[in-house]
């Protein structure tokens, strides 16, 4: 995405019309990458693009929110307020897509993008009528997506921007369409996921629920509860985690999650669907047995949530003392540093002293690894090919 590639783009444009024209172009956009230029009209058009496709996700989610909104969110929406958002959000992708085709920029993503606009009010806009629905029906987590996407490049691009440990790494950086793509299946699957992982759960760890010790555990105040929660959770990861770097059919699923080259707030999203189910069982079930209260559970949620973008992010903050109670980015990417002193270390998600207490954390005096990715580079691209990687013979 930088001024070559923005001006080849421009050209490749101009010979051909129709439908044909904007899936090449769309498609050209899609598969590029690297730095955004201001000035050239790129980035109104990803903006109308990406605004206005979210939008129409939006209006069907308005339409069906019994299967494409999360159930544990409908509680907390304020429906007037998600209609004035979407019709802001309509207003502003329509009036970059028509301000961009006017001004004869990138008119074929443009026109893609107006189509969204188009479909979404003719859908029914932000008017959408939503009456009662049942609440105990299979559903894709849209809504989830969308409030997630929205919020994660709003928080952490600019935080990347402020405070980059890598500078001249864009945005858009090689091979970001992957990992979109774990970031959306993630999501989408959410509500599949969740269910599987209550059902293993309960299978698991059913035995060692004790309500005496529960009700004990229930007393405690909410922030000694939260720390226990997270101690708990960390130390069920710290196992798990090691696990997957030291047990080679295991190491096989987590590879897919070491080979990202770049990292950034959207790295994290790259896992494997066995490692991701799995894990959540591994942390949750210890956590189900406690009894936590609900609120600290919904607090750990949003803490491991933020944590786990955060630690990814291509970020650098001078953390003192702190960095060896608290896992930080720089502590994370040690992890995933190919470098030979980083090698199957830093496992701790939450706390970094626990990593420091069983020897396992990198000692060095370099904040910047040198080099990210699995050692040999044999984990292939792409999404589908990711799944599918751990299931073919080792070479």
């Amino acid at each position: 995405m930088n001024r070559d590639q923005n001006q080849d783009s421009r050209q490749a444009e101009t010979p051909s019309t129709g439908a044909p024209a904007v899936v090449a172009s769309t498609r050209k956009l899609l598969v590029s990458h690297g730095e955004l230029v201001f000035g050239n009209g790129l980035i109104a058009t990803i903006l109308a693009l990406v605004v206005s496709f979210l939008s129409l996700l939006g209006v069907l989610a308005f339409h069906y929110p019994q299967y494409l909104t999360t159930p544990e969110l409908r509680h907390v929406y304020s429906v007037d307020l998600m209609r004035h958002v979407l019709f802001t959000a309509l207003i502003v992708s329509g009036g970059l897509a028509l301000g961009s085709i006017a001004i004869d920029n990138r008119r074929h993503i443009n026109a893609l993008a107006f189509m969204f606009v188009i479909a979404a009010v003719a859908l029914g806009g932000s008017r959408v009528p939503v009456g009662n629905f049942p609440g105990h029906t299979p559903y894709i987590g849209v809504d989830w997506f969308i409030l997630d996407l929205l919020g994660s490049t709003t928080i952490f691009v600019l935080l990347e921007k402020v405070f980059p440990l890598h500078r001249q790494q864009p945005v858009f950086r090689a091979e970001w369409q992957t990992d979109m793509m774990h970031f959306a299946v993630n999501h989408f699957i959410i509500g599949l996921a969740l269910l599987i992982v209550n059902f293993m759960i309960h299978r698991a760890f059913e035995w060692m629920v004790n309500a005496h010790f529960q009700h004990m555990v229930q007393q405690i105040s909410f922030v000694p509860q939260l720390l226990l929660c997270m101690l708990v959770a960390d130390l069920a990861e710290y196992a798990a985690h090691r696990a997957y770097h030291e047990v080679p059919f295991l190491w096989r699923f987590h590879a897919v999650h070491h080979s990202v080259k770049s990292m950034d707030w959207l790295a994290g999203s790259r896992q494997h669907i066995f490692e991701l189910v799995s894990t959540r069982v591994v942390v949750l079930g210890p956590l189900f047995a406690l009894g936590l209260d609900k609120v600290v559970i919904d607090a750990y949620i949003i803490v491991v949530g933020f944590q786990a973008v955060f630690n990814h992010a291509n970020v650098s903050l001078p953390w003192g003392p702190l960095r060896y109670i608290f896992v930080t980015p720089d502590f994370h990417h040690r992890h995933h540093s190919s470098d030979d002193e980083a090698i199957d270390r830093n496992y701790a998600a939450h706390f970094a002293f626990i990593d420091y207490l069983f020897g396992t954390a990198v000692r060095t005096g370099r904040r910047s690894p040198g080099k990210y990715g699995v050692v040999g580079d044999y984990v292939p691209d792409g999404f589908i090919r990711q799944q599918a990687f751990p299931f073919r013979p080792a070479e």
